[in-house]
């Protein structure tokens, strides 16, 4: 009996200690997925946690996560990407339209990298009526790089954030702004440059010279047709004293 015992108290005493090890190295359970605390787990996107919070659409995201079936699609511009924005960009939209931004940086739908090759264009977003796809997105693939046009920008999805059966957050390196709310600030093309000056023309009417001809020549026949009325004016006057002379000696 003690022989027996001998030999089971070894394999007792392991099967404790395994058990004790997995219990310590066992996962918590998951909590209700938070789009905030992946961001900020991640890093490097301080400015559109604010914009999620502030817009509400964090929380509208997270009661999505947690209280549907249907997945999302995040792309997340990093801090750097709201830097490059021209200054002012974001105060010179309303907060609905800010709201609109967010949103636009989110498709109803999970896509994984590899289902962005077989996406059909364009893609819709949250933002604005999606069914009316009011504001889309474009998504063009090379291998495992993924495009994303806007039409007034254009990046590439740089690094994967995290990914579930529900939800995929992709790092992009620009702020996707919208043709709805950007399209009229694109750069305006140069105004073309104004002819150069004409010379002068002189003024010379057609009534004093026929085409091609000089000034002097039209002075010339000016000059020409007065002496001749003068001629005819002195001759005129002479032939009238001559008769009246000759009248007057009768």
């Amino acid at each position: 009996m003690a022989t027996k015992l001998f030999h089971f108290l070894p394999l007792l005493i392991l099967s404790l200690l395994i058990q004790k090890i997995s219990a310590q190295v066992a996962p918590a359970p998951a909590g209700p997925t938070n789009i905030t605390q992946v961001l900020e787990k991640a890093g490097q996107f301080t400015t559109f946690i604010k914009l999620l919070k502030a817009t509400q659409v964090a929380d509208r995201v997270n009661s999505q996560l947690n209280n549907s079936n249907q997945g999302l699609t995040i792309f997340a511009p990093t801090d750097n990407a709201f830097s490059s924005l021209k200054a002012g960009t974001l105060n010179s939209i309303n907060s609905q339209d800010q709201t609109q931004l967010v949103q636009f940086h989110i498709l109803p739908t999970l896509y994984t990298i590899s289902q962005f090759q077989t996406a059909s264009n364009p893609l819709h977003t949250q933002a604005g009526n999606s069914d009316d796809g009011e504001y889309p997105l474009n998504v063009t693939t090379s291998g495992n790089q993924v495009n994303v046009t806007t039409g007034v920008v254009e990046t590439t999805v740089s690094n994967t954030i995290f990914s579930d059966n529900q939800l995929a957050v992709y790092t992009v390196d620009k702020v996707l702004l919208p043709m709805a709310l950007f399209g009229s600030s694109a750069p305006a093309a140069a105004p073309a440059e104004a002819p150069a000056p004409t010379k002068p023309e002189k003024n010379v009417r057609a009534a004093d010279s026929p085409s091609g001809s000089s000034d002097t020549s039209v002075d010339a026949s000016s000059a020409m047709s007065l002496n001749m009325k003068t001629v005819e004016g002195v001759t005129f006057t002479f032939v009238v004293a001559v008769i009246a002379g000759a009248v007057s000696c009768f």
